[in-house]
């Protein structure tokens, strides 16, 4: 009787790792919060000395767990911790960080620096620490046109916010969640910003933008970088492949001559495509008109792996 064959495993494909060259480009600008590393299945954010290492499926997971100090110690970065985080395909399964490797005793708080500006992290707040790395372009960008007023929805820490407030700009953040208000307070405090003059409420985007528009507000930029799926004031269900078209419009309301709004999703079945139809759709339905433009993509985060998002510029 002829021997069984073995069939053979393939091992998992290798991540993309971040070159020696990004790594120093990032050092030059001051920035220290960036990705490491990206897998379809995984991938791992810098966070100054910590690492997080989010995925899907375990055997990628330790594959780059078992990559990852042989490129630390070629690229001469050291990391105090390495903190991982599942990625469920439920919002509500999802959980914060775990510790993997690291002391156990250090605080689970820390700074990091993006361009200068510095935030703060906290990994035991929740499923994120608190900065979204693929926003960096787009935040870059808000410093850079010279923005008057900005309204940050769906604000979380306020890291727009504090962008914006670098370079003159007055603010008002929203969130449901004034905890997260707090930690964007607490921003504006890391970057010697004063917060006298700057709004943040605590309170559901879509109540708080027909509001502003009774009122009469007006707004050179606005951030609309909604939650895939949410639940807002009295149970409301936000999900962004319905309601985004209403999201901007109301937006619109409020929406300054040739103003700038940012359109973001991380929703998996909002491709580049279906993202601008919406726009576009919206637009016309409003009897309105604007250029559509996207920052560059970034040097860590193929484009795959980042949210999809447009800057529309009002006419």
């Amino acid at each position: 009787m002829a021997a069984p064959k073995l069939i053979k495993t393939p091992r998992p494909q290798s991540a993309a790792w971040l070159t020696a060259a990004a790594l120093a480009a990032f050092r030059a600008e001051g920035t220290n919060a960036h990705r490491l590393c990206s897998h379809r299945e995984a991938w791992i954010e810098r966070f100054d000395e910590d690492a997080l290492l989010s995925y899907k499926n375990e055997a990628i997971r330790d594959l780059l767990l078992a990559e990852l100090p042989e490129w630390l110690e070629k690229n001469a970065l050291p990391l105090r911790r390495v903190f991982g985080k599942y990625v469920p395909r439920q919002n509500e399964e999802r959980i914060a960080p775990l510790l993997l490797s690291g002391d156990a005793t250090l605080p689970l708080t820390t700074l990091v620096s993006e361009n200068g500006l510095r935030y703060g992290l906290d990994f035991a707040a929740g499923y994120s620490p608190g900065l979204f790395i693929d926003q960096r372009m787009n935040r870059a960008f808000v410093r850079r046109v010279g923005i008057k007023r900005l309204l940050n929805t769906f604000a979380y820490t306020c890291s727009f916010s504090v962008a914006a407030a670098a370079s003159g700009a007055m603010t008002t953040s929203v969130d449901l969640s004034k905890k997260s208000l707090d930690r964007g307070r607490e921003n504006f405090a890391l970057n010697g910003l004063d917060t006298e003059g700057h709004t943040f409420l605590a309170d559901d985007a879509l109540d708080v933008l027909p509001r502003l528009a009774r009122r009469g507000e007006k707004f050179d930029a606005i951030i609309l970088d909604p939650p895939t799926f949410s639940r807002g004031n009295n149970g409301r269900r936000f999900q962004v492949e319905r309601d985004l078209e209403e999201l901007l419009a109301a937006a619109f309301e409020v929406a300054a001559p040739r103003a700038r709004i940012l359109i973001s999703t991380n929703c998996a079945r909002l491709d580049r495509v279906a993202l601008e139809r919406q726009v576009r759709f919206t637009l016309k339905l409003t009897k309105r008109t604007g250029d559509l433009h996207r920052e560059p993509d970034l040097s860590d985060v193929p484009s795959e792996f980042a949210a999809r998002a447009l800057w529309l510029t009002l006419r």
